[in-house]
C-alpha cells in the first residue's frame, strides 16, 4: 500500500510563511501543490502497484488524488473521512457533500454525512483509534498491495509514525511500523 500526503494547499503556503492559521476553510491546492502532485504521480507510476485509489473528502486531497489518477490512467475508487486529517485548524472544516458534488460531479459523495468532519479539535486518542480502524480494515482488503491512499500529515503519521511533507509518498507494508518514505518533498 502507498500513502501520499496531499500537495501544498493555500493554507500550507500561508502557514509555512507566518506560522499563523489564515482561516481558509477546506483550501484548494496551490500551483506548487499541483506540481508536487504531478511529481508524486511519476514516482507512484514507477512503483507500478496502484489498483485502487482512496482519498479524504477534503478538497486538497481530492485535487491531489485527481491529478495522480489522471497521470496513472486511473479513477478515484473511494472518498472516505476515515483517512481525513486530524481536525486542528480552520482548514480542517470540510465542505458539505452537495458543495463537493458541484466541484467534483464525477465522484460520489452520497455516503457522506452533511458534516463528515469533526466539529472541534480531534483528540489524539480519537485519531489513533481511527488510524487503528484503518489498519484493521485495509489488512484484509483484497487489493491492499495495490491501494493508494491520498491523505494528510496527521493521519499518515498516526498510521506509520512518519511525519511527511506535502506530496511525500510512503510505502506501507503489512507491518505498518516498517513504513518507508519512497519520495520526500
Amino acid at each position: 500500500m502507498l500513502m501520499v500526503r496531499h500537495g501544498q494547499s493555500e493554507f500550507n503556503a500561508h502557514f509555512n510563511r507566518t506560522r499563523r492559521d489564515p482561516g481558509i476553510r477546506d483550501p484548494d491546492l496551490t500551483d506548487e501543490g499541483r506540481a508536487q502532485a504531478r511529481t508524486a504521480a511519476d514516482v507512484i507510476r514507477a512503483q507500478d502497484r496502484v489498483r485502487e485509489i482512496w482519498c479524504s473528502p477534503y478538497r486538497r486531497a481530492i485535487q491531489t488524488a485527481e491529478i495522480i489518477a489522471g497521470h496513472l490512467g486511473a479513477t478515484i475508487h473511494t472518498v472516505t473521512p476515515l483517512v481525513g486529517e486530524r481536525a486542528a485548524y480552520f482548514c480542517d472544516y470540510g465542505s458539505h457533500p452537495d458543495v463537493l458534488s458541484e466541484s467534483f460531479p464525477h465522484l460520489d459523495f452520497g455516503h457522506l454525512a452533511p458534516q463528515w468532519w469533526p466539529d472541534h479539535e480531534e483528540p489524539i486518542a480519537a485519531l489513533q483509534r481511527r488510524a487503528a480502524r484503518f489498519v484493521t480494515e485495509t489488512a484484509t482488503h483484497a487489493n491492499r498491495d495495490g491501494l493508494l491512499i491520498v491523505s494528510h500529515w496527521g493521519f499518515i503519521q498516526a498510521v506509520t509514525g512518519l511525519p511527511v511533507g506535502n506530496c511525500s509518498v510512503v510505502h506501507v507494508p503489512p507491518k505498518v511500523t516498517a513504513a518507508t518514505v519512497v519520495h520526500a518533498t
